[in-house]
């Protein structure tokens, strides 16, 4: 059993009785032996054994100072994230009642911290084998998170931390300097050709530890456009089906009944359905021409042009407003790239926006041209943004789906790229990049 140990009071009390005694003793004898007067022998009884009680009040008193210094330290322990510091005690009392209830946090603190410790291990994993590259990046623009994606692509596999933000951009693709410079999500492309990788941009800003941080994330959605793109293409090839089978038929049927009108000699029916075969074949001449326009496109004429010049006939066929005053010379196809801003200009007005908010913005940059089509609109969800540059896709029930797809057709034949973001307040900001 543990050895119990006597109540503190009870001690002192014990203590002070011995002294008591001790002290009346001594001045009995130190009167009768050294004939001492009352008046120094009581001062001097009580003085002598003052060095033994001090020594055993102090014996009494180390268990419970080293008590106190182990709580002290445990509790020192515990603030710095320690908590395998524990406490052994075998008394009672309210010792023993504190000490006990000082064990019971011990436990729960460290309890507490294996769970975080796992979940912190379990996030960690996610977060390092994630195909989204994530980057957090505070307040002082250094990087405070770099996950293995975000380090394979802005760092060649080295470690991100503590870099600066804007030194690894200047490093990275000019495509995705630009589409953080935009702000905002979108969409960006590297590469050209077979080797173009298409990525998702998404920005995030919150407060951590009180501090404004910001988190970056760039997902590639190569492989899940082509699979999208082979779906397109599939989807359609059963409405070209379906619409040569809807015009084939009736022109096939009237064609038989045709002749059989010019056999019998019954020709006031047969200019009827001439003219209807007439019809079908002039309806799936335009549809196939349409399609064909997109499939077909041809390499671009390259031709000097002036930008004023160009806008000023823009702004003759559809209505916007122009953001800064346009000046110099471009070289492009000039029908291609007019049909393309065409395009994205009658998108921005039927994208919901108000017609004075409809703009055009013209930039020159060190080795390129940027033009942006801005709208007020309700921009777009991130499915929509996903796919919008993928051919005949569209959210318009009458709508064919070539505008976007066949303005990066065109972007991209001249040497260039598009790129989508939604606007901070609303709206859609398309940008294409021409060479200069």
């Amino acid at each position: 059993m543990a050895r119990r140990r006597l109540p503190l009071w009870l001690a002192f009390t014990a203590a002070a009785f011995v002294y008591m005694l001790v002290a009346a003793t001594l001045a009995l004898a130190l009167r009768h032996w050294l004939q001492l007067a009352p008046w120094l022998a009581i001062p001097s009884a009580a003085l002598l054994p003052l060095p033994l009680l001090a020594y055993h009040v102090r014996r009494l008193l180390l268990p419970a100072r080293a008590l106190f210094r182990a709580l002290s330290g445990s509790v020192a322990a515990y603030r710095d994230g320690d908590y395998s510091f524990g406490i052994a005690w075998d008394g009672s009392g309210e010792l023993g009642d504190l000490v006990a209830s000082h064990r019971a946090l011990g436990d729960t603190l460290r309890e507490q911290r294996l769970r975080l410790v796992q979940r912190e291990l379990l996030l960690d994993t996610m977060v390092q084998n994630t195909p989204v590259a994530m980057v957090l990046v505070d307040a002082g623009g250094h990087v405070v998170l770099g996950n293995l994606a975000a380090r394979r692509m802005l760092g060649d596999g080295r470690r991100l931390e503590g870099l600066s933000f804007e030194a690894l951009l200047a490093l990275g693709p000019a495509a995705l300097r630009e589409a953080i410079e935009r702000g905002g999500d979108g969409m960006f492309t590297v590469g050209r050709d077979d080797d173009e990788d298409i990525y998702h941009l998404s920005r995030r800003l919150f407060r951590l530890n009180g501090r404004r941080h910001e988190l970056v994330l760039l997902r590639q959605l190569t492989a899940e456009l082509r699979r999208q793109e082979v779906q397109t293409w599939k989807k359609v090839i059963r409405v070209i089906s379906h619409e040569l089978n809807n015009s084939l038929a009736p022109i096939a049927s009237l064609a038989h009944s045709g002749a059989e009108l010019l056999r019998r000699g019954q020709l006031e029916r047969l200019p009827a359905a001439l003219a209807t075969i007439e019809e079908r074949a002039r309806h799936l001449d335009g549809f196939l021409r349409d399609y064909a326009r997109f499939a077909k496109m041809p390499a671009p004429r390259l031709e000097t042009f002036d930008w004023p010049g160009f806008v000023a006939r823009l702004h003759g066929q559809v209505g916007f407003v122009t953001e800064g005053s346009p000046e110099g010379h471009g070289r492009a196809d000039v029908p291609q790239l007019e049909q393309c801003l065409l395009n994205l200009l009658k998108n921005a007005h039927e994208s919901g926006s108000p017609a004075e908010d409809v703009r055009l913005a013209l930039r020159r940059l060190p080795d390129a041209w940027r033009i942006d089509v801005l709208d007020r609109g309700g921009g777009m969800n991130e499915a929509v943004l996903s796919n919008a540059l993928l051919p005949f896709y569209s959210t318009k029930r009458h709508g064919t789906g070539l505008g976007l797809a066949l303005a990066r057709e065109i972007a991209e034949a001249h040497g260039g790229r598009i790129a989508l973001a939604n606007r901070e307040g609303g709206g859609l900001c398309v940008s294409i990049h021409l060479p200069a």
